[in-house]
């Protein structure tokens, strides 16, 4: 799995418990990373007065693929490679951003890796940040239309965690959004960070079952291996 930090981390670390022993979970996400940083790792030129970045805006720019090598050179028959980005990605005035276009460029680029190697990717939206209008939790990511644009041009299904995510946190009773969380008590506590995105444990757990029944739902056949 790649990926959009709290004790708990993501819910990719929970996923694993909801298989079956045939099944073997690899979490290669990376937290902070926008889909151009954790493909292509940035590098960097120390120079006696300064700093300069160099950033793979050009073809002959791009460094080693490092990560995405150290994806790829797994990927066999049988293997999924689910690909989840779009938190880290769409602020213009940072470094890690990347337009709609190259966001595309970039799926279909490891979809074609997995699909060299013999494995199937699946593509995932972000999951939302906890925001309310009254009792019910918005979906709120950028980059769905996208990841869901480039799943029908590269043949790949897509798992809209945006919206899953949002149903979830409304079913979950965490709106209104006026909790403490710091508190160990309120369910927006027990639930989320403080930084409204990434979920401690039992928060994280019930995110990786939304992505399990959704296997289920969409007819995915890795759902076959599920525990429940």
């Amino acid at each position: 799995m790649a990926g959009d930090a709290c004790v708990g981390g993501g819910w990719a670390d929970q996923f694993g418990s909801l298989f079956n022993s045939n099944v073997t979970i690899e979490n290669h996400s990376v937290a902070g990373r926008s889909i151009q940083t954790w493909l292509y790792e940035k590098k960097r030129e120390q120079h006696r007065r300064h700093r300069r970045r160099v950033y793979p805006d050009r073809h002959d720019l791009l460094g080693e693929l490092e990560r995405h090598a150290r994806c790829e050179h797994r990927n066999e028959e049988g293997r999924l490679s689910f690909v989840e980005f779009g938190i880290n990605d769409g602020d213009a005035t940072c470094p890690r951003h990347v337009g709609t276009t190259l966001f595309e460029t970039y799926l279909t680029t490891m979809a074609k890796a997995a699909s060299d190697r013999g494995a199937e990717a699946i593509f995932l939206t972000s999951t939302s940040a906890i925001a309310c209008t009254g009792s019910t939790a918005q979906a709120n990511r950028g980059f769905g239309p996208q990841t869901k644009a480039a799943g029908t041009a590269d043949g790949v299904p897509v798992i809209d965690m945006t919206v899953l995510t949002a149903a979830l946190y409304t079913s979950a009773g965490l709106c209104p959004n006026n909790s403490d969380y710091t508190s160990t008590t309120s369910k927006v506590g027990l639930f989320f960070c403080n930084d409204h995105t990434h979920f401690e444990p039992a928060g994280a757990l019930q995110v990786a079952q939304t992505a399990a029944t959704a296997l289920k739902n969409q007819g995915i056949g890795l759902a076959a291996y599920l525990k429940n």
